[in-house]
C-alpha cells in the first residue's frame, strides 16, 4: 500500500506535522509546471491521506519564484497531428479525448471531495492548470508578489479542467470572464479584494508559516465536525437553499454526536486540549 510520506515521489516533498500534512511542489527549476507524473501523483498522495485517515488537514504549498506555471505541454501528447487516420476517426478521437479530460479533473477533484480540509499558499505565478489546481482548495492564501492568470486563451484554447465551474462560485462572474477573454494576470491584492484568497502576506515563509499554523487549528477540531462542515458547505455550493438544508438535516440526524460536544465543554472546563477520536480509514475492499 502506497504511503504518502515515505514513497519517492517526482513532483512533490510529503510530510507530517501535529495532524496536518504538508505537500510541497518540488521543481522551481522547472516553474513545478504539471508534467505527467503531477498528475499521478497528486490525487495518489491525496487518496492517501484522506483514505487512511493520516491528517486532519492538508496544506499545499511550492517552491522557487512561482507556485506553478500550469500543464506541460507535452501532456497533450501529440494534439493536432492531422494523419488521414485521425481525420477520418475523429469523432472516436473526441469520446476518447473526453475522458482523458474527465480523468484530469479528477485529478484536482480529489481536493474538493477529501474529508478533510485544503489550504493552500500561493506565491509567484498560479497560471493555467494552477487556477484550477487553487480553485479546488478549501482556502487560498497568497504572498503579496502572487498573481493568477488564466492562460489558457493565451494558447489558443478554453480552460477545461475546473476553472470555470468553481471560479464562478468564487468570485464575480464579471472578473471570471474578464481574465478568460484577456488572459490578464491579475495580482494577489486584487485577488484578495475580490474574495479569491483569504489574505495576502508579504512574503512567501510568512504565507506558508500562516498555512500551516490555521491547518494545525483546524486539526485542534473535532475531526467529525469539521468533515460535516467541509461537506456541507459543498452541498450548499452545488445545491439550492432548500435542498442545503434538508440535508444538514439528515446529516445531524445521523452523524451529530453528543459525546464530542461533551469533550469540548469538559476540555473547557478542566482547562486543557480536548482529545478527538480521527476519522475511520475508507474501507475500499470487503
Amino acid at each position: 500500500m502506497t504511503d504518502a510520506f515515505s514513497h519517492p515521489w517526482t513532483c512533490f516533498d510529503v510530510s507530517l506535522d501535529s495532524g496536518v500534512a504538508h505537500i510541497q511542489l518540488k521543481r522551481p527549476e522547472a516553474m513545478n509546471s504539471m508534467i505527467r507524473e503531477f498528475w499521478n501523483e497528486l490525487p495518489m498522495i491525496v487518496r492517501d491521506i484522506d483514505h487512511n485517515a493520516r491528517a486532519r488537514a492538508i496544506v499545499i504549498s511550492s517552491t522557487g519564484k512561482h507556485f506553478s506555471a500550469g500543464m506541460d505541454l507535452a501532456v497533450f501528447g501529440g494534439g493536432g497531428s492531422t494523419s488521414q487516420n485521425q481525420v477520418q476517426d475523429r469523432h472516436i478521437n473526441a469520446e476518447q479525448q473526453r475522458h482523458h479530460i474527465h480523468w484530469l479533473q479528477d485529478c484536482f477533484g480529489c481536493l474538493d471531495d477529501a474529508r478533510i480540509p485544503v489550504i493552500v499558499a500561493i506565491q509567484g505565478g498560479c497560471i493555467g492548470g494552477a487556477v484550477d489546481m487553487t480553485s479546488a482548495c478549501d482556502i487560498r492564501y497568497a504572498s503579496a508578489d502572487a498573481f493568477f492568470c488564466i492562460q489558457e486563451i493565451n494558447i489558443g484554447m478554453t480552460a477545461d479542467v475546473g476553472t470555470f465551474p468553481r471560479l464562478c462560485k468564487l468570485i464575480p462572474e464579471g472578473w471570471v470572464r474578464e481574465m478568460a477573454y484577456t488572459g490578464r494576470r491579475m495580482p494577489a491584492q486584487k485577488a484578495k479584494e475580490i474574495g479569491w484568497v483569504n489574505d495576502v502576506f508579504d512574503t512567501h515563509e510568512e504565507c506558508v508559516a500562516h498555512a500551516l499554523a490555521t491547518a494545525k487549528e483546524i486539526a485542534s477540531k473535532a475531526p467529525l465536525a469539521v468533515t460535516g462542515s467541509k461537506v456541507m458547505i459543498n452541498y450548499a455550493r452545488d445545491h439550492s437553499l432548500k435542498d442545503g438544508l434538508d440535508y444538514i438535516a439528515v446529516w445531524q440526524t445521523g452523524m451529530f454526536s453528543g459525546a464530542h460536544m461533551g469533550e469540548a465543554f469538559k476540555a473547557r472546563a478542566e482547562k486543557r486540549d480536548p482529545v478527538w477520536q480521527d476519522l475511520q480509514p475508507l474501507r475500499n475492499e470487503m
